[in-house]
Order: C-alpha cells, then sequence, then structure tokens
C-alpha cells in the first residue's frame, strides 16, 4: 500500500469516521484498520520474518504475523487474503478468523482483526516489505523476542492467541478430568 492510498480512519467502535492517506493516518496516528496472520506450518511452527529497514513503522523489526494495513472500503476478510497473497505469495491457505484486536502506542493505532493458516510454502517473499523470514518453535519466537527488537502490535498479538490457546487447554483438562476414564 503506497502512502497516498487511502485509508479507512475509525473510532474506538471501529466505526468508520472519516479517510485519509496511509501517509496521513501515520503523521497523525489516527486509528486504522490492520489485519494480523499467524502463519503456522503443518509441524507447528510459525513463520517470523524481519520487516525492511524502509517501512513507515517498526523499521528492520522482526514480526510475529504478515498483513498490514486495510484498504478504505475493504473488509478485513478481503484485506488478509490480499495481505496473505502479497507478502508470501500464498493463494491457497484457508483463513481462520480468529478475534479482534486493538493496539495503541505513540506510533500506532489500530483496530484490527486477527487470523492464522497454515501453510508449508513455498513462499515468494514481497522484496519490500520482507528482509527475511524462518520458520520457530513458539519457544524460540519467545526467547528472540528478548533479544532481537520485534514489533510491538505483533507482540501483542501472539500474546492474545497465547493466551487464548491456554484458556482452551484449560478448559479442555477440566472436562477430561470429570470423564470417566474407557
Amino acid at each position: 500500500m503506497s502512502a497516498e492510498e487511502l485509508v479507512d480512519v475509525v473510532d474506538e467502535e471501529d466505526r468508520v469516521v472519516s479517510r485519509a492517506t496511509r501517509r496521513e493516518v501515520r503523521a497523525r496516528n489516527l486509528r486504522h484498520r490492520s489485519v494480523y496472520i499467524l502463519v503456522f506450518n503443518s509441524d507447528g511452527r510459525l513463520f517470523v520474518h524481519r520487516r525492511t529497514a524502509d517501512k513507515d513503522i517498526f523499521p528492520a523489526h522482526w514480526d510475529v504475523a504478515v498483513g498490514g494495513v486495510v484498504g478504505a472500503g475493504e473488509s478485513y476478510d478481503t484485506a488478509a487474503q490480499r495481505e496473505l497473497r502479497e507478502e508470501l505469495g500464498v493463494c491457497a491457505a484457508r483463513l481462520r478468523r480468529l478475534f479482534p484486536v486493538r493496539y495503541e502506542d505513540t506510533a500506532n493505532r489500530v483496530s484490527g482483526m486477527v487470523y492464522s493458516c497454515t501453510s508449508d510454502g513455498p513462499f515468494t517473499l514481497q522484496a519490500s516489505e520482507i528482509a527475511e523470514g524462518e520458520w520457530m518453535d513458539l519457544d524460540v519466537v519467545i526467547e528472540r523476542t528478548q533479544q532481537r527488537p520485534f514489533c510491538p502490535d505483533g507482540l501483542e498479538v501472539l500474546r492474545l492467541y497465547l493466551s487464548k490457546l491456554d484458556a482452551v487447554l484449560t478448559a479442555q483438562r477440566h472436562r477430561d478430568a470429570g470423564r470417566p476414564i474407557s
């Protein structure tokens, strides 16, 4: 997405209130929509990548999710499919819509949607977006976040994902504990 493309500006409830160029959204830190896609391979490893040094936000940072800004009038689902195709060259993966996310810091205010998919590649990395990428076990991802700069909004997405996964596993353990062993 170029700096002059239009983006929907949204309020705290994710309702469109105006439109602005991507450049203006960044300059004024306007709340906008973004998508985040956690890409796992069939072995359960997460694709983690380093952003290019000329990105407008978090340049050269590592990221746990592919994705980006939703264009004006574009749906979350359409944007997620577009971003997966543009950044990794993946067209056939089934996206799973997981949960909405809100993120704010001094440089970025987002109302977003989180997705996941499974793909073993091969990937065609978008040179203008991704400098390099690799598959990592989740424990390695967590360790690397202590050693390298990571996109904070992506880390928030991962934190929420892991928290929701833990809640599901805990509930499953409680259900299993109440069942008689056959």
